[in-house]
């Protein structure tokens, strides 16, 4: 059933047509200037196009891309499936621009086998050698695209990724040929390779401006990341929500084998079989065999494999502007994909906008409905119809605070906000504190914990006044103010491992009224000491200083709360889990966590 357009309040009224503002025919097409296209016109009120075109009369159709790739080794080049929804006046010489989902789910996802992750931790010999340079995600959105867009004046497209249901090819995890895929049907809006009906016959998107914007959520908003990183002309702008900006972070952590929350054991091969939904999927056997080996989940590290699935280090090639949207509690596709994004994209002056909300892996068409779509009406409306309305003279990033209200920064992390360093100080019972300066360990005294994979982090970070073998915790005092973290945690613990390698996890936790709230964790392979890039043999009981990052996020302690730092071994929900028994003990005079906060260090005085 269709749903009704969103009703907008009557204001002054502006009407288009369709060829002004800088709306031109796609590159190496005639410009059929008919009186079709002259009396064809949009209407604009508030700075948003509105629904005068029929949704019951839109014309659709269903058209094969040919791609510049031949993924499954076959010959021929891949041809993808692409559904087109647009108004019924494009038959009579309209030009529209076109909102595009690319995506691996739209026949469905087979149930695969995934890792045993109840197993022994892989080590490296003592000397490590370089691996190169440096989800299952939910189903697909409601189906808003088309009832919203078509009667506004676009067209929608929706395609199916390479490998999968009537596309050709073999799916490969988000490297170049996905990429390839994808960005074949904006080259055919844009005249620039061909496409054909189910008869052979080609067909032309003589009805297209050129101007394309792709969104998405989690897989379908992660492909529009990987194609604005190849400054493929005619897209303008991307919108993708949840979605992840490198694979590498998806499946690894600091060197450590990591699972996308809620998918214990998935990796990039296993996602690609699980999408593998084309006719004869036998001929991907060796495509998927590549993703294997090429995965390296015996180190963990990131290499070439990852580097062609990393879409930020290509972030100066992005020429579309960029609207992300990501959930402070997404645990599948974690925050560091937005963060690194977002970091990425401003240090090469890309236009660009940002919600970030309390929920986890999800689409504000879900829970800020009546706020997205105008948004995103603007947004489309500004990039793709070039119509001067005020998205862009907004505030840069809306936040969502902990009481689900919403407030707008001009951009994150959030201003003022600025390193402090906290230093453990051991107890001789119990959790031991957060110092704002290094408490010096006059008896050297360190303090150890012994590794439990079967215990899950959640029930780790309880009774932080309790001494318990399989964790250490440190706490402030009870806050004197509200403190908001905005960024990304670090900690640093100098130890020594009594085995050749170990899982390192910290969690950063608000103890306060009510159970324990774990707010960000992070983790690391211990052997990767150096660099991502390398797994380095380390000598049991040796000390070494350990380094990792924690999940970026944005949260307010508030007055009388205590923050903790948990440090353990292995997280029963993200690594590997290994047989307990492992000793790390660690000098708590030489480890710190650094916390981005508002007002750094004099926040906490």
């Amino acid at each position: 059933m269709k749903k009704a357009a969103l009703k907008v309040v009557m204001a002054s009224v502006i009407v288009f047509p369709l060829i002004a503002g800088g709306i031109l025919p796609a590159a190496g097409k005639d410009n059929q200037s008919s009186m079709a296209l002259a009396e064809s016109r949009i209407k604009v009120e508030n700075g948003m196009t509105q629904p005068i075109f029929s949704l019951d009369d839109a014309i659709v159709e269903r058209v094969f891309v040919e791609t510049a790739t031949d993924s499954d080794g076959d010959g021929k080049l891949d041809r993808i499936r692409a559904d087109i929804i647009r108004p019924k006046e494009t038959e009579e010489g309209l030009k529209v621009p076109v909102i595009y989902e690319m995506s691996p789910y739209r026949s469905g996802i087979k149930g695969v086998p995934v890792y045993d992750v109840d197993t022994e931790l892989n080590s490296v010999p003592k000397k490590g050698k370089s691996k190169g340079e440096k989800g299952n995600p939910q189903a697909n959105l409601p189906g808003y695209y088309d009832d919203y867009f078509v009667p506004r004046g676009y067209a929608v497209v929706l395609a199916e990724s390479v490998g999968t249901g009537l596309s050709d090819g073999c799916p490969t995890t988000g490297d170049e040929h996905e990429i390839l895929g994808t960005r074949a049907v904006i080259d055919w809006l844009n005249g620039r390779t061909k496409a054909f009906n189910a008869e052979g016959q080609e067909i032309q998107a003589d009805w297209s401006t050129g101007n394309v914007g792709m969104t998405g959520v989690s897989y379908n908003g992660t492909l529009p990341n990987a194609v604005a990183a190849t400054g493929v002309e005619g897209l303008k702008t991307i919108v993708p929500v949840a979605a992840i900006s490198s694979w590498y972070d998806y499946y690894r952590s600091n060197g450590a084998v990591i699972a996308p929350g809620g998918y214990q054991g998935e990796d990039a091969d296993n996602m690609a079989e699980a999408i593998l939904t084309r006719q004869n999927p036998e001929a991907c056997s060796n495509v998927i065999k590549g993703l294997t080996e090429g995965q390296d989940r015996e180190t963990g590290d990131y290499n070439e494999f990852w580097s062609k699935r990393d879409y930020t280090k290509d972030a100066d090639q992005v020429k579309a502007s960029v609207f992300i949207v990501h959930g402070l509690n997404d645990w599948n596709v974690k925050t560091k994909h937005f963060s690194d994004w977002w970091q990425a994209l401003g240090e090469n002056d890309v236009p660009r906008k940002m919600w970030l909300h309390q929920g986890g892996h999800s689409s504000p068409y879900s829970f800020r409905r009546d706020v997205w779509l105008p948004t995103l009406n603007k947004w489309f409306d500004y990039w793709l119809y070039d119509i001067k309305n005020n998205v862009m003279d907004e505030p840069m990033v809306d936040i969502q605070r902990e009481d689900k209200t919403w407030q707008t920064e001009a951009n994150w992390p959030a201003k003022g906000t600025s390193d402090a360093k906290l230093h453990f100080k051991p107890a001789s019972a119990g959790g031991g504190s957060l110092e704002l300066h290094p408490v010096p360990n006059k008896n050297k005294e360190n303090q150890h914990f012994v590794d439990d994979a079967t215990i899950k982090a959640e029930e780790l970070a309880l009774n932080p006044d309790s001494s318990l073998p399989h964790r250490l915790v440190y706490l402030t005092p009870p806050l004197e103010n509200d403190i908001r973290m905005s960024g990304t945690p670090e900690i640093q613990i100098r130890a020594s491992i009594d085995r050749k390698t170990a899982n390192l996890t910290a969690l950063l936790v608000k103890y306060g009224e009510g159970k324990p709230e774990i707010v960000t964790r992070g983790w690391m392979d211990p052997q990767n000491l150096h660099s991502e890039n390398r797994s380095s043999g380390l000598t049991p009981d040796r000390e070494y200083t350990f380094t990792w990052d924690m999940q970026p996020d944005d949260y307010v302690f508030k007055k009388g709360d205590r923050m903790g730092v948990v440090v353990l071994s292995s997280d029963y929900n993200y690594t590997i889990r290994p047989g307990a028994g492992t000793k790390i003990t660690i000098d708590p005079e030489r480890s710190h966590i650094m916390l981005p906060v508002q007002g750094g260090v004099k926040a906490f005085k």
